[in-house]
């Protein structure tokens, strides 16, 4: 038993309230245990440089966290007047998941830019903000579709994500800040709701461990994602 008195498959409490604000054209708050994510889909009738002419579309994604998101205040990246590494490479993270889930093809030429924002963050800030991320992409397609500007579902998978470790000598599911930091195996898994892995990272923080250590912890975070899932599902219900 875990510290939370959670079982090591156990996930936190989660919640997942779509529609939450009334201006973006697909939105939702996701909370994992204490972590609490605003994530927006916002709709731009224009792509990159790259992709003009191309008749394809394009998903990006920005990721911050607010001054008092954490135990004590962090300055504003505006203010420090550049992005941290760690901000570039959750929100390059988070692209890469939602494009993994559409034909880009298949949205014509236009940008859906995703934003998410940490109001709280008690650990797996990244993997909540994926698995929201993806009901609020979902929200806006859904508008886009009713509207006639989207003619075929661009869906091809349904995608969430969640961290994994080993905490105590144990693999355990969801991490919460606690374990995190004193984690002796830290990693996040990105899939589809079909088990299909979209980017694994994983760090020993203390000592190597086995490969049979990583079958189990992939093996566990898709068990995660399964459930999370579900929670997009009853998020996206009519």
């Amino acid at each position: 038993m875990r510290k939370s008195g959670r079982a090591p498959d156990q996930l936190r409490a989660i919640e997942i309230i779509p529609n939450y604000l009334r201006h973006p054209e697909g939105s939702a708050l996701v909370a994992f245990g204490d972590t609490r994510v605003i994530v927006t889909a916002s709709v731009d009738e224009k792509v990159p440089p790259h992709l003009i002419g191309k008749g394809t579309g394009w998903v990006t994604a920005e990721y911050g966290m607010l001054p008092r998101a954490t135990h004590t205040r962090s300055a504003r990246e505006a203010a420090r007047g550049r992005q941290q590494g760690r901000t570039l490479e959750i929100q390059r993270l988070i692209g890469r998941g939602l494009r993994a889930c559409v034909e880009l093809d298949r949205l014509g030429p236009l940008t859906i830019a995703i934003d998410c924002d940490v109001i709280q963050a008690d650990g797996g800030t990244r993997t909540a903000s994926i698995t929201g991320a993806y009901v609020a992409l979902a929200l806006a397609i859904r508008k886009l579709r009713a509207s006639g500007r989207i003619k075929k579902d661009p869906f091809v998978a349904q995608v969430a994500a969640v961290s994994v470790g080993v905490v105590d000598g144990k693999a355990c599911l969801d991490l919460d800040y606690e374990e995190d930091s004193g984690a002796e195996v830290d990693m996040n898994i990105v899939a589809t709701s079909e088990g299909a892995l979209i980017e694994v990272q994983g760090t020993a923080e203390k000592r190597a461990f086995p490969r049979a250590m990583l079958d189990e912890l992939v093996d566990l975070g898709l068990l995660g994602v399964e459930r999370l899932a579900e929670e997009q599902r009853k998020a996206l219900a009519p």
